[in-house]
């Protein structure tokens, strides 16, 4: 285990040694095991180190650790599944616990009558699928990671995912959270209700906060009945202004089905390949711009007519070159596992200028040429490359550096094209982070970026719920009891100077 070289092998020893008594042995990851899992992200495009890592089984022992670290004036790190992008789960400074919710990972219950389902917040997204499944119910948060993110993680960072279009951010899909609070004590609001009128929504405070007001354990989750009829197509269009009318035309025709609208440049395919070498193209892969669209419901409707009839319109009418319709649930899943490989084969790739941005749908088109024009312009022997969840106005733009560069030059110029995107993005009045996350990476943009209002705000609430700053400190807001003004004073403050 390394240490932060500020902190004395006794202090840790003495550390540990209570966590121990508080919440057993084996929940204290042992210093001689392999601790590298929880020191790094999934990319391994960030690495840190902590003072211990423990891996509480039980609310209760959640309540005792925390409590116990306030007590001792020592910071916690949350970490779920670890599949963040944004470097808000690792601690790169070493003098932090990082709290592991792995093994708090059960499935409490699942009503298909409510349609609603308690959970550990440890519970993998993929296994909660599953199950309710078995009930004949759908959780409709769905994720490229989700055999490994953690419920309680994509609830921190309001994930959004592949069908927001239909669904919404996780936020939407929340019906009541249990959070252990930064002094150790437990709020919970697992009541399974639809409607609940009594004050605000306290719970609402900790989805997106990425675990700085507190550590969410349990959750209570919105269901619906399974989806009986599920139609997938891969289409090819000639450009980006082409994908983004098939889009318009595909809503005033199939609105309450739309359930997917992916957008994938050609020049990305090659990395989704890096992930999954067999990978198959169901249309040329020369073809410009390739689509996903996947039309969803509970009844048994003849979704794939209406499919059929959508895309020979739009083909006679020269919008698209070419669709495939997939004919059973495995061709519908190679499809999307074109879409899914590209995330992991860029991070086998090495290190690329990963993007996370928003706009309205009608400036899309105009955001991807601005990005390109940018990158080709300013930076020509970096390759541009465009994805995304075009459906609700998502888009990840990457650049890749070419191959034998100084590394310290390829960070350099990766600071100066992220800025450049960033400007384009702030003209077009849209948004540096759709469902990422802040984190501790975009954590200064935001703080600098955002309404000086809203910031204030949220630094009055975390001197509220944690003014020691014990909470995955340095993550969304930068915060220090030492420095950081009552938090009346900072709203004051601000609105005056408003």
């Amino acid at each position: 285990m390394t240490l932060n070289s500020q902190t004395g092998t006794r202090d840790v020893d003495r550390l540990i040694r209570g966590l121990v008594a508080e919440i057993g042995a084996d929940s204290v990851v042992d210093a001689a095991q392999d601790l590298s899992r929880y020191f790094r992200d999934w990319t391994g495009d960030y690495v840190g180190t902590a003072l211990a890592v423990i891996r509480p089984a039980t609310v209760d022992a959640v309540c005792k650790a925390v409590r116990y670290c306030a007590q001792e004036g020592v910071p916690i790190i949350p970490q779920g599944g670890n599949t963040g992008l944004v470097g808000g789960a690792i601690d790169k400074t070493g003098r932090c616990v990082i709290l592991s919710l792995e093994r708090l990972n059960q499935i409490r219950s699942i009503d298909p009558i409510n349609l609603s389902a308690i959970v550990d917040a440890g519970c993998v997204l993929q296994t909660l699928k599953a199950a309710v499944a078995e009930q004949n119910c759908h959780f409709a948060v769905s994720l490229g990671a989700e055999g490994s993110a953690h419920i309680g993680g994509i609830i921190a960072t309001n994930a959004g995912g592949t069908n927001v279009v239909k669904f919404g951010m996780t936020r939407a899909n929340i019906m009541g959270l249990e959070v252990v609070l930064p002094d150790g004590r437990l709020w919970s609001n697992l009541l399974e209700l639809r409607k609940d009128n009594r004050g605000p929504d306290l719970g609402q405070i900790f989805v997106g906060s990425e675990g700085i007001y507190g550590i969410i354990t349990g959750a209570c989750l919105k269901l619906s009945p399974a989806l009986k009829t599920v139609e997938t197509a891969y289409v090819g269009c000639s450009s980006f202004k082409d994908a983004m009318q098939l889009l318009n035309m595909l809503r005033a025709q199939c609105h309450e089905f739309l359930s997917g609208f992916e957008i994938i440049s050609n020049k990305c395919l090659p990395f989704a390949r890096l992930a999954y070498p067999d990978l198959r193209m169901p249309v040329d892969q020369s073809i410009a711009v390739h689509v996903l669209i996947e039309l969803s419901c509970v009844a048994q409707l003849p979704l794939r007519d209406n499919l059929e009839a959508f895309l020979a319109e739009a083909l006679e009418g020269e919008m698209i070159e070419d669709a495939v319709i997939a004919q059973n649930q495995a061709q519908a899943g190679s499809f999307w596992k074109i879409r899914e490989g590209l995330v992991e084969g860029y991070a086998i790739n090495g290190y690329h200028v990963r993007s996370d941005v928003s706009v309205k749908l009608s400036v899309i088109p105009n955001l991807i040429e601005q990005l390109e024009a940018m990158l080709h312009q300013d930076f020509p022997h970096w390759t541009p490359q465009t994805y995304g969840h075009a459906g609700d106005g998502n888009v990840h733009f990457i650049a890749v550096p070419p191959k034998g560069i100084d590394t310290q030059k390829t960070y350099e110029t990766g600071r100066d094209i992220e800025a450049a995107i960033f400007r384009i993005v702030d003209d077009l009045e849209g948004s540096f982070s759709a469902e990422h996350g802040i984190g501790r990476t975009k954590r200064d943009r935001f703080c600098k970026t955002s309404d000086p209002v809203r910031v204030a705000l949220l630094t009055a609430i975390k001197q509220t719920i944690d003014p020691a700053g014990l909470l995955n400190p340095d993550c969304l807001i930068r915060y220090e009891e030492q420095t950081c003004p009552k938090a009346s004073v900072v709203l004051a403050e601000t609105l005056r100077d408003i």
